[in-house]
């Protein structure tokens, strides 16, 4: 082989080619991270997940990613269950109550009524 043979588009596409492949397996450990933390799936599904992202990890990673359900808002606390969580008609708990504090402060309901709307308010999230 010539020295001179390997030119610099083919050290640009190696360089490619070798960042393309760091971020594959990177993906599928972020992946196999993700399948072991999560608390929906049984010991069987995690192990079954874990085989096909080690045997087939490009086709299982992108198998993966489509099937499982999105669990970032349930990881970051933002579901249900929260002051801020929406209720069935738009409205977030946190403004029902603010809404009927105004209606108390106005008189248009007692504070016997304030508190059970707020029961229901609080209990509907």
């Amino acid at each position: 082989m010539l020295v001179g043979a390997y030119t610099f588009w083919d050290v640009i596409w190696t360089m490619i080619v070798f960042f393309a492949w760091v971020m594959v397996i990177a993906w599928v450990i972020m992946l196999l991270i993700d399948n072991f933390r999560r608390t929906d799936h049984s010991g069987w599904a995690k192990a079954g997940w874990a085989v096909l992202l080690i045997f087939v990890p490009v086709i299982g990673a992108i198998i993966y990613t489509i099937a499982r359900p999105n669990l970032e808002e349930q990881a970051w606390g933002i579901g249900g269950g929260t002051a801020q969580s929406a209720s069935s008609d738009g409205q977030s708990v946190a403004m029902q109550i603010s809404r009927l504090n105004d209606l108390r402060t106005q008189g248009a309901i007692s504070d016997a009524e304030y508190d059970e709307l707020k029961k229901k308010a609080i209990a509907s999230s």
